[in-house]
C-alpha cells in the first residue's frame, strides 16, 4: 500500500513510517497540515494517517478540505484525545477510523490494512499477482511458486511486488529508486543490482524459465516465458 503519514512530531512520524517501511508498505511523511492536504490532494494513496493536531492546519480541517475536494481516501486519525467525543468529532468530519494514543504499532498496521481492504474494488483487484506460476498476495505477504512458499525480506517482497505490478514492461533504477527505496535521485549505488540478483536467485534458481530478466541498457523486468 501507498499511505501518508501527516504528523508533526518528527520521532514519532520516522518511527512509524519505518515501521510501516518494515511491514512491506510505501510511506511518505508530511510534518504539517497544508502539506499533508497539497500531498493527500495530489498523490495516489491508499490510506492516510492523520494527526489530529497538527500546525498551520488542524487535522480535522485537513480532512474537511480533503471531503469537500472529494478526495475518498481513507483516514486513520491519530490523537492524544481519546474521549468518546473526541472519536465522534474526528468520524464526523470526514475520518473513517480513530486510534488514541498512545497505541501499539500493530494495531496501527492491523487497522490501516482494514482500512484498504474496505475501500472498494480496486484496492481488492490489487491484493494477488500472478507472472507464470510466481504468485505474491500482498495482505498476507506470501510469495509462492510452483505451490512452494518462498521467504523474501521486506525489501526484497517490495521490490518483486513493484515488479511484478509492472509485469512485461521495463522498470528502470530510477523507477525502482523511487518507488522501493523512496529516493529521488541517483546515489549512484549498486544497492539495485544486489537485490536484484538476491531476488533473483531465491525466484529462478531450480527453476527452467527465468521470470526476473535484465534489460541492458534500460532495466529490469519480470514475466513469464524466455525471449
Amino acid at each position: 500500500m501507498k499511505i501518508l503519514v501527516i504528523e508533526d512530531d518528527a520521532q514519532a512520524a520516522a518511527f512509524i513510517v519505518k515501521a510501516l517501511r518494515e511491514a512491506g508498505h510505501l510511506a511518505e511523511h508530511a510534518p504539517d497540515g497544508l502539506e499533508g492536504y497539497a500531498q493527500a490532494r495530489e498523490g495516489d494513496f491508499d490510506v492516510l494517517v492523520v494527526d489530529r493536531m497538527l500546525p498551520r492546519l488542524d487535522g480535522l480541517s485537513v480532512i474537511r478540505s480533503l471531503r469537500e475536494q472529494k478526495v475518498e481516501t481513507p483516514v486513520l486519525i491519530l490523537s492524544a484525545l481519546g474521549q468518546v467525543d473526541d472519536r465522534v468529532k474526528g468520524l464526523r468530519a470526514g475520518g473513517d477510523d480513530y486510534l488514541a494514543k498512545p497505541f501499539a504499532f500493530s494495531e496501527l498496521l492491523a487497522r490501516v490494512e482494514a482500512l484498504a481492504r474496505r475501500r472498494g474494488g480496486q484496492a481488492r483487484e490489487q491484493t494477488v499477482y500472478r507472472v507464470g506460476d510466481l504468485e505474491l498476495d500482498r495482505l498476507s505477504h506470501k510469495v509462492t511458486r510452483t505451490g512452494e512458499e518462498i521467504v523474501l525480506q521486506p525489501r526484497e517482497f517490495r521490490l518483486l511486488e513493484y515488479l511484478m505490478r509492472n509485469a512485461g514492461q521495463v522498470v528502470t533504477r530510477t523507477m525502482l529508486l523511487e518507488n522501493v527505496w523512496d529516493y529521488h535521485f541517483d546515489p549512484q549505488t549498486n544497492v539495485i543490482d544486489v537485490h536484484v540478483s538476491r531476488l533473483r536467485a531465491k525466484i529462478d534458481k531450480g527453476h527452467e524459465t527465468a521470470l526476473i530478466h535484465t534489460v541492458r541498457g534500460a532495466g529490469y523486468m519480470i514475466r513469464d516465458g524466455a525471449r
